[in-house]
This record gives structure tokens, sequence and C-alpha cells, in this order.
């Protein structure tokens, strides 16, 4: 998904079917129409500069019905998850795009490993021809360790500086969300965190820390985030741009107008 000339405003809420969903405005200098999109991690209405942001909320009202619909499709798409590579294909590595070479070979007798090659900008895996491990869930439990050790060690630092630490800390799959704290102190992260920049990782992290001291979206809680995290506003913008990039869905179906998993309805 192209990136836009975008600045983020804060969540809002719209009540569907009894439910509360967090959407957000973002204002965009290139945008010519109003414009909603429906993706993994929620609802954006694109703004063009100028307009007030009462259109964009009198918008999505409107388009309520059209939102809830796709949501629900989103949702059915996320259910099956494509490998991450079959081989010779690229990925994500913290914000770098990496190669990825399979080797098989008759000869290898150790598990499937993994490796790095940075100055090669390289991950090889190499596993026996007939191991029952595919090589790209190797590499899953792979890019999941790495994710890790990222977090835990920004959780590390960000307690240090806010005075907290959680509970428990879970680096997972979810479907729908990034981060989430819980009301028990435990913190969860999506593991493909480590497919994005280190500041988008930080900014995940530095956001789901803060709600330890401060359980809503208010002016203190973002004061107290950016406070952290200069990055912040950089952060979100790139998550807008590229989020539903790495999640590695199936194509599914065509409905609408869609760019990977995100789709859009327009203003007339």
């Amino acid at each position: 998904m192209p990136a836009e000339s975008i600045r983020t405003a804060e969540p809002r809420r719209l009540l569907l079917d009894g439910h509360e969903v967090e959407w957000r405005v973002v204002r965009s200098a290139t945008a010519k129409k109003l414009r909603i999109k429906v993706g993994l991690h929620g609802v954006v209405v694109v703004l063009p500069e100028g307009r007030d942001a009462e259109e964009a909320s009198a918008f999505v009202s409107s388009q309520r019905a059209w939102v809830a619909d796709q949501i629900s499709r989103i949702g059915k798409l996320n259910g099956v998850r494509r490998p991450l590579v079959h081989g010779g294909e690229q990925i994500l590595l913290q914000g770098d795009t990496v190669a990825v070479q399979i080797v098989r070979s008759h000869t290898w007798r150790a598990p499937n490993k993994v490796v790095f090659e940075r100055d090669m900008n390289t991950i090889t895996v190499t596993c026996k021809v007939d191991h029952k491990t595919e090589p790209t869930r190797s590499l899953e439990f792979w890019l999941r360790k790495q994710a890790r050790l990222s977090i835990d060690q920004h959780v590390a630092d960000v307690g240090k500086r806010l005075k907290r630490t959680p509970n428990r800390v879970y680096v997972m799959g979810q479907r729908t969300k990034w981060g989430n704290c819980s009301a028990l102190g435990n913190l969860s992260f999506n593991w493909r965190l480590v497919m994005a920049p280190e500041f988008v990782l930080r900014y995940i992290v530095t956001h789901e820390m803060v709600h330890l001291a401060v359980p809503d979206h208010s002016r203190k809680f973002w004061l107290t985030v950016q406070s952290l995290c200069a990055e912040t506003e950089k952060a979100r913008q790139w998550l807008v741009a590229n989020g539903d990039r790495i999640q590695l869905m199936q194509p599914g179906q065509q409905v609408a107008r869609r760019q990977g998993s995100v789709i859009h309805r327009e203003s007339k």
C-alpha cells in the first residue's frame, strides 16, 4: 500500500451492533475525496486537507452498515494464513527487505537451521529434504524468537523510565491487534512487529507499557507515550501505510477496491 502524506488524529469510537469499534481520522495532503479504509487493525477515515473533521464523523456514520459488513469480511479472510515464503522470495525484517533462501540437503542431519547473513541481507533456512518440519515453519519460529528478544528489551527499557513492570509478556499471532494490555497487567504483542522498523516496535511496546499507568487514551496517556517515544507519530503513520502489508494474508476474493487486505470506500 503506497504511503500518503498523512497526519493521524487520536482514535475515536463507533457503535456497531452493540460493540465499540475504534476508528481514526487521517489527514492527507494528496487525497481528493473522503475515504474509509477497513483493514485488519481497524477503521481509518482519510480526510483531505482543508476539510472539517466533522465531515469525517458524518461520513463514517452514514457508512455504518457498510463498515460493519467489511469488518465481518476481513475477519473471514483472516481465518486462513498463507506460509511466509516458499523460498527465493523476500520478507521484511526490521523494516528492510530481506531475501529468503531455502536450502534442502540430502546430507543434512541436524534440525532445520535459520541463519541471518546480515552482510548478504539474506535469511537462509537449511533443512533435510524430507524433514517433517517445513522450512517456512522454522522461519516463523525464528522470527518469533527475534521478536521476543526485541520486545523484552524494550519492555525493560521503558519499564525503568516508567517505573512499571508488567505481570506477564506474551508474544503471539493476534489477528487484529499489534499489542494489548489486560486488566491484570499482562501485555501481549504481535510477533510480526519484528518485520516493522525498530522505532515502530518501540512505539507499540511504549504504548502498551503506558497503559499500565494510564488505562485510557486520554491526553495524559498520549503525552506520556510521546515523552517516552519521540517517534510516536512517525510510527503510527508507518502502521497506517504498511500495517496490513506485514500480516501475510491470503489474497482472498476481490471485494470492493482492495489493496492487500484493506477495503476502501470513497465519498462521491
